[in-house]
């Protein structure tokens, strides 16, 4: 197996944790996301692997943005072998009251299509291989709405789950493997757009990013026997 990967979201947060852990991990990593500036930032973090880490600019909720990236990727790397669906967003005015339209289609497309579109533009290359792992990170509103993190947010996480479970459900015979992994709080940049961003001394017990891209680093490294379907972890 060859040691290629693509992450979303790579720019920030967790999908940029888990960028620098396959990195150190010896992967190449196709770094996506929708700014250059964030990416160049994930990849001065580790001087010691940049030669591993390649940005992709692209905004994954626009469908022919993320196939453009598809076959870009795969023309350079080749094959792809991880592909981690990190990018998400929400908005801080999300609740059903004043949700507007426009937002709602942004979180959906950028949450979930994006996500599917991302699978979709790996994946038959990783069935005619009969080997690939797909990590969706998700949240812990895949399990539970709550007005905190509102109904758009919470529907394209309920979806992830579904995309997840459909990917092995359909999949797992040809080699191809997907976890969800579900955190709850992460102090990452993503609490700012809550209506009421949390205090330090609150975001000081969350979550880190790191901690979710251990969990990823764990499925990852699993024989390709073994499927991890799903992940819940939460601060202490």
């Amino acid at each position: 197996m060859s040691k290629n990967a693509v992450v979303t979201g790579a720019g920030s947060g967790v999908g940029q944790a888990i960028a620098l852990a396959l990195a150190q991990d010896g992967w190449q990593v196709a770094l996506v996301g929708r700014k250059m500036d964030a990416l160049q930032s994930t990849i001065s973090k580790d001087e010691a692997h940049k030669a591993r880490l390649l940005p992709w600019v692209c905004d994954i909720s626009d469908r022919a943005q993320v196939a453009e990236m598809g076959r870009s990727v795969l023309a350079r790397f080749g094959t792809v072998d991880v592909v981690v669906n990190a990018a998400g967003t929400n908005v801080p005015h999300r609740s059903l009251e004043v949700l507007s339209e426009a937002d709602y289609d942004w979180m959906i497309n950028t949450n979930l299509t994006g996500a599917y579109c991302c699978v979709q533009a790996f994946l038959p290359q990783m069935r005619s291989r009969q080997c690939g792992t797909i990590i969706n990170i998700v949240s812990d509103a895949a399990k539970q709405a709550s007005p905190k993190a509102g109904p758009a947010y919470s529907m394209s996480k309920f979806g992830m789950v579904g995309l997840t479970q459909s990917i092995n459900a359909e999949e797992r015979g040809r080699g191809v493997r997907a976890c969800a992994i579900l955190p709850g709080d992460i102090d990452t940049p993503l609490l700012d757009k809550r209506p009421s961003p949390p205090p330090a001394e609150a975001r000081a017990r969350m979550l880190r990013a790191e901690d979710v891209a251990e969990c990823a680093m764990m499925v990852i490294r699993l024989p390709s026997r073994a499927i991890v379907e799903e992940i819940l972890i939460r601060p202490r």
